[in-house]
């Protein structure tokens, strides 16, 4: 289902605009003067959303026709959560049809997955870009930063503090991968720890306790560097405390099909995310150290717009580049595509090296 309008042979499409990072990102679209395509499942949702800022829309399933739906778009910007569910389905129609595919994923096995897809994607002339969004833009390029300081670099420890609310599709990822064990990198291989590890970190005012998550950049800043061992961490907020804490029988239950749905019903219940006000304010830093085998290391630390608020600015930019065909085709992670300083483009955004 679609407005009925011409559409451009470059347009670029939202999917998944109606959700929260969607409003945000197309609001964004509208504020610059563009006109993206509104796209998603609901077609209710996504014509209230289209009429709101005048604009085309289209309303399809991704179990369904997807690629006549891609007709006239040059590149989807895919934030329909979980990614385990919607990026498979719109990774192969964007081959089929020689669209470009960007999403803002911090799903580990989504970013490996398209990575396998890499001659795929030269060969049909498609850029992949997973991770356009506060995962993995920030610490992706500081991750390349740090090994560009240190080109010899056998391990990278990437930490992020700030990120105190969640939208309700980042928490129904996080949910999914719970009864999994923290993701790492050992001798490039991505390994599964049972228990999550703990350390502190200095942010900037001391030392705060710090956990081990599963984070999009044991992947990808693998991509970026080569590096083999790569380990991040969040600050230890009590949110994430209790979860790093839970028992393995715990985190089994909660990976069962019951525990996943009373945690959906209780995701249900938050917030849809950060309002405005903790948007405008929030601010995240990340530190990142690279060290290679003769005991040398480089540092860095970034500070960030909040998250969520940088993502819209990111995710648009990029999905914004890779359409007017900026980007070589293949996979592609933010600082392969542009480079390491990408991110001191975006407002309110510093580096420094420690």
């Amino acid at each position: 289902m679609t407005s009925g309008t011409e559409t451009k042979p470059d347009a670029l499409m939202l999917y998944g605009a109606y959700g929260y990072t969607g409003r945000l990102v197309t609001e964004r679209a509208r504020t610059l003067g563009l006109q993206p395509i509104i796209a998603g499942r609901d077609a209710a949702r996504v014509k209230a959303l289209a009429d709101e800022h005048a604009l085309d829309w289209r309303a399809f399933p991704l179990d369904g026709a997807v690629d006549s739906e891609l007709a006239g778009v040059a590149a989807v910007l895919n934030m329909a959560g979980p990614f385990s569910r919607t990026a498979a389905p719109m990774v192969a129609a964007c081959l089929r049809t020689g669209t470009h595919y960007i999403d803002i994923t911090g799903e580990i096995d989504i970013f490996t997955a398209l990575h396998g897809h890499d001659a795929a994607a030269r060969a049909a002339g498609v850029v992949l870009l997973p991770g356009a969004g506060f995962d993995v833009v920030p610490s992706d390029c500081i991750a390349a930063h740090v090994h560009r300081r240190l080109p010899g670099a056998q391990s990278l420890q990437i930490v992020i503090g700030g990120l105190n609310d969640l939208s309700r599709g980042t928490a129904r990822t996080g949910l999914e991968s719970i009864a999994a064990g923290t993701a790492v990198r050992r001798d490039g291989e991505i390994v599964r720890l049972p228990k999550a590890p703990r350390d502190a970190a200095d942010f900037g005012d001391g030392l705060r306790p710090i956990v081990g998550v599963g984070w999009g950049d044991v992947a990808t800043a693998h991509y970026s560097t080569g590096i083999p061992d790569i380990d991040v961490f969040f600050e230890a907020s009590p949110a994430l405390d209790r979860a790093a804490s839970m028992p393995a029988p715990v985190r089994a239950f909660m990976g069962s099909r019951l525990g996943q749905w009373l945690g959906n019903r209780a995701i249900d219940r938050m917030p849809p995310g950060p309002n405005e006000t903790a948007r405008r304010k929030g601010r995240a830093i990340l530190i990142a150290e690279a060290a290679d085998a003769e005991g040398n290391s480089a540092t860095a630390r970034l500070e960030t717009p909040e998250g969520y608020r940088l993502t819209a600015m990111t995710a648009l930019d990029i999905a914004r580049r890779v359409a007017a065909g900026e980007v070589a085709p293949g996979y592609h992670t933010p600082s392969t595509a542009f480079g390491p300083d990408y991110i001191l483009g975006f407002p309110d955004v510093a580096r420094r090296d420690l």
